[in-house]
């Protein structure tokens, strides 16, 4: 989390930065990470300060007698130069609130007015039968004070929620919370906004409209997909919306699943795509609790260490990445982050009764789409060599660890409906289940002997199309010898394969 230094008394701030000179002290501070503390987030109120010296001094410049008009340009190039560079240091502080001061302020509060109204929708009419194909096409209009908002497909949405064991009551309260929103600004080339909820559990995205589209349109598609592969490292859509407000137009917004939660022990994140090519962030000097997402180019040198888990991600990429193949897409990114793992979180682990706990979560609970809690089939999740077996006899549970060979057959004598459990058992290996963690946010954590990865696949929006497939050739010309991210769907998917499986362990 980035924070700002202590700023009660505005005045002793103009003071200390009121200057040229202050100013450019303040901007090597801040690059320097000599401003960072842990009291609060930067809030827009110290955007403010921050701006209002740099009026101070743009009214100290212009009202200098100025015998030569040069001097007068001048000043006014220096103060140009000077608020550039200010605005580049504010990209780089990641996170911050959207305070009442803030420019995004209102909008984030028609944001949470809108959705509420919409979960709201989806409570009070609740899916009574099997989603049909009339549903991915639902469109519902809701029209407030001083603006309208637009869901698509509520109900399919709704129901995909329901199956990754989120209520609505649950989802419409984070999204509508009385804390702030979070604004996240990234590196990232795309001109969209991000935001979080306040307790930073689910990320809102503005989009084009030729995004929505494409995302709508292969809905379905994506939706059995994650039900096939429950385990999927695809990151969850939970809505799409679109916004409308006078004099401002419209604007499109997909709400989906953090990937990086919860993320207050995270010490690094990494947004990989494969490639060498303009693939390198500068990290951040040591001690700056700025929050920056590095590149691949930054990862040389380090690996993923998952042990048994390994191949299952190394699976779960082939099937995710065919996917999106599919799809025609690429330059999607493959985000990772990692905490260290304390003591007794690696003991636990494998405790018996935590390994028990994460059988019925990966076999029966919310977390995987497709089976509810009342599923009475056995169930199958691998580890590489082990096979965790959970049988059900009579009313009453059992659940068996055992070490099975892949070659071997698994003995199912002491299962009752033998018949049916060796079909299910094939099912979920071919889903490609896995233990899932007794953590927030299973889907999307991993737990390796050391460190717990959160690794998730986004932006899967860009489609190969006629002016990428120009950017191809360009760049053919311009990085010669060099490996870059625009490239043929089946190339992109199995480069970034293969830069899994040689940067883990």
């Amino acid at each position: 989390m980035v924070c700002a230094s202590d700023t009660n008394a505005d005045s002793g701030v103009q003071r200390q930065y009121g200057t040229f000179t202050g100013q450019r002290r303040f901007l090597r501070r801040l690059k320097r990470g000599q401003l960072g503390c842990t009291s609060r987030p930067f809030s827009s109120g110290d955007i403010d300060i921050f701006y209002q010296r740099s009026e101070t001094f743009s009214r100290h410049s212009y009202s200098m007698e100025t015998p030569e008009p040069r001097a007068s340009w001048h000043s006014r190039t220096m103060k140009q130069r000077l608020m550039w560079k200010l605005r580049q240091q504010w990209k780089l502080l990641g996170l911050f609130e959207i305070d009442k001061d803030h420019e995004f302020y209102s909008f984030t509060c028609m944001l949470k007015e809108g959705l509420a109204a919409a979960v709201q929708n989806s409570i009070d009419n609740p899916l009574q039968n099997e989603l049909c194909d009339a549903d991915f096409k639902v469109e519902v209009n809701q029209v407030h004070e001083s603006f309208k908002m637009r869901t698509y497909a509520g109900p399919v949405f709704a129901h995909f929620r329901q199956t990754l064991g989120m209520t609505e009551k649950e989802y419409q309260l984070s999204l509508s919370s009385e804390g702030f929103y979070l604004q996240f600004i990234s590196n990232s080339k795309s001109k969209a906004d991000f935001f979080l909820t306040n307790d930073k559990r689910f990320f809102l995205k503005t989009q084009n409209k030729r995004e929505v589209k494409f995302l709508l349109s292969h809905l379905k598609s994506y939706i059995q997909h994650i039900e096939k592969y429950p385990h999927s490292l695809l990151v969850k859509f939970l809505g799409v919306h679109r916004i409308k407000i006078p004099s401002q137009g419209k604007k499109y917004f997909i709400v989906m699943q953090s990937v990086f939660y919860p993320d207050e022990r995270i010490i690094a994140r990494y947004d990989i795509k494969g490639c060498q090519v303009s693939r390198w962030t500068e990290p951040n000097p040591e001690g700056n609790q700025v929050i920056v997402v590095l590149k691949d180019m930054n990862f040389e040198g380090k690996y993923v260490s998952l042990d048994q888990q390994r191949s299952w991600l190394i699976r779960q990429m082939e099937i995710d990445t065919h996917f999106l193949q599919q799809l025609n897409v690429l330059d999607y990114s493959l985000l990772l982050a990692f905490q260290p793992l304390h003591a007794d979180e690696r003991r636990q682990s494998w405790s018996f009764a935590n390994v028990i706990m994460r059988t019925k979560k990966s076999v029966h609970g919310g977390n995987s789409p497709t089976f509810s809690t009342h599923t009475t089939v056995p169930g199958v999740i691998e580890e590489d060599s082990t096979v965790l077996v959970s049988e059900m006899v009579g009313s009453a549970q059992k659940f068996q660890v055992r070490e099975v060979h892949p070659s071997r057959s698994i003995p199912l004598q002491n299962l009752s409906a033998l018949n049916s459990a060796e079909s299910e058992l094939l099912e979920f290996r071919v889903q490609n289940r896995r233990l899932l963690p007794n953590y927030k946010n299973p889907l999307h954590v991993i737990d390796g002997p050391e460190n717990r990865y959160f690794i998730g696949i986004i932006d899967i929006f860009t489609v190969y199309g006629f002016r990428k497939k120009l950017e191809y050739f360009w760049k053919c010309i311009r990085h010669r010898g060099k490996t870059f991210s625009t490239v043929s769907p089946d190339i992109y998917a199995s480069r970034l394969c293969h830069w899994v499986e040689a940067h883990s362990i």
